[in-house]
């Protein structure tokens, strides 16, 4: 095992974002931070030389907490409080560009021992929010090696990063997308239809009693990633699952012909879509249900506690979105009658919207 004080002085490299659009999932870490311009340069340099300041005393204590080796997620909870307090405080235009100084601090390579935060970081798979990062957040068997891997001290800080209320309510949130289909085979019965927008590795289905009991005529899960598919193909083989290498972009262009829908979701993907390319993707999924059918997407809440953390030490930005936010989704890509619901879950970390189409 790698000396744990020995890491307080390994140079460490500041992170460089390693994927690149690949033209179809119309996602970019850009398009996060080209969301905040800075109007008042002078104003913003001198925001920016506090907020170093507060930085290096709030990262002085916990890496004295880390040094003494004692109740290392206490230490990890109370980092990430700060983290958040001094991204809100500071503006995102100013956070945006602390985050290279905190990637480049030595304190990176202590949490990314963790390896929920490393993989993230490193994203092994091109891009963030993967399949398989989420599984992290599950708990699933997929990523037991790459946990065990992982030393003494990423293991305790671990303990406390997928059970910080953002990882609680992504598991929420699967949750909420079983009970959906689950409601929806209920109530229409044995043809019911579901599409799975970025369907990830289809966690949700794992719960599902109407899969089990063959009671879906089909769920299709779409998602641009082949491990992704791959990884959908071999566990559901036999079932009504049908799992289709697609895209964002595929959908906008109308290029895959898969029919209409009781129930069509998107869990993760707006996360990461500008509120254009949201609006446009609602647009056409609510074309394709059926009279009656259920759009349901869901968002990290502008209150998520977990934000400075993620787009720092996990490289992991993301669009958050309010309630108005949601709104102003559903409401511009809708123009027939619609009955649109919007809801925070338990920790008001992650927001939902579901439309149903009335006609």
């Amino acid at each position: 095992m790698q000396c744990f004080k020995s890491l307080f002085t390994d140079e460490v490299s500041v992170a460089q974002p390693l994927f690149s659009l690949d033209g179809q999932s119309l996602i970019t870490p850009q398009s996060v931070s080209n969301r905040f311009p800075s109007p008042n340069k002078d104003n913003e340099t001198e925001r920016l030389r506090i907020a170093e300041a507060e930085f290096a005393i709030v990262i002085n204590i916990a890496m004295q907490r880390f040094a003494a080796g004692k109740d290392l997620p206490d230490a990890v909870r109370w980092l990430i409080g700060q983290l958040h307090d001094i991204r809100h405080k500071y503006g995102a235009a100013v956070w945006q560009k602390l985050i290279p100084l905190i990637q480049a601090h030595p304190s990176a390579k202590i949490l990314q021992q963790c390896p929920f935060t490393r993989w993230s970081f490193e994203k092994p798979r091109g891009y963030s929010g993967d399949a398989s990062l989420i599984d992290f957040i599950y708990g699933h068997p997929a990523v037991a090696e790459e946990v065990a891997k992982s030393t003494l001290h990423g293991l305790n800080i671990f303990e406390y990063t997928i059970n910080a209320p953002g990882p609680v309510a992504v598991r929420e949130r699967r949750d909420t997308l079983t009970r959906y289909v689950d409601e929806t085979a209920a109530r229409t019965g044995s043809g019911t239809e579901i599409l799975a927008i970025a369907a990830g590795h289809l966690r949700e289905a794992e719960a599902s009693k109407a899969l089990a009991e063959g009671r879906l005529k089909r769920w299709v899960a779409l998602d641009q990633d082949p491990e992704s598919i791959g990884s959908i193909s071999r566990q559901f083989q036999g079932t009504s699952v049908e799992p289709i290498n697609g895209s964002v972009r595929g959908l906008l262009a109308r290029k895959h012909q898969i029919g209409t829908f009781d129930l069509i979701y998107a869990a993760g993907l707006y996360d990461y879509l500008t509120d254009k390319v949201a609006i446009r993707l609602t647009q056409i999924s609510m074309e394709m249900l059926k009279p009656g059918g259920v759009f349901l997407f869901a968002n990290f809440s502008d209150e998520m506690a977990d934000d400075g953390y993620m787009e720092s030490y996990m490289n992991w930005e993301l669009l958050q979105r309010s309630e108005a936010n949601m709104r102003h989704i559903a409401n511009s890509a809708t123009e027939n009658p619609v009955d649109n619901t919007v809801w925070f879950g338990a920790n008001r970390n992650i927001i939902y919207s579901a439309i149903r189409k009335l006609s």
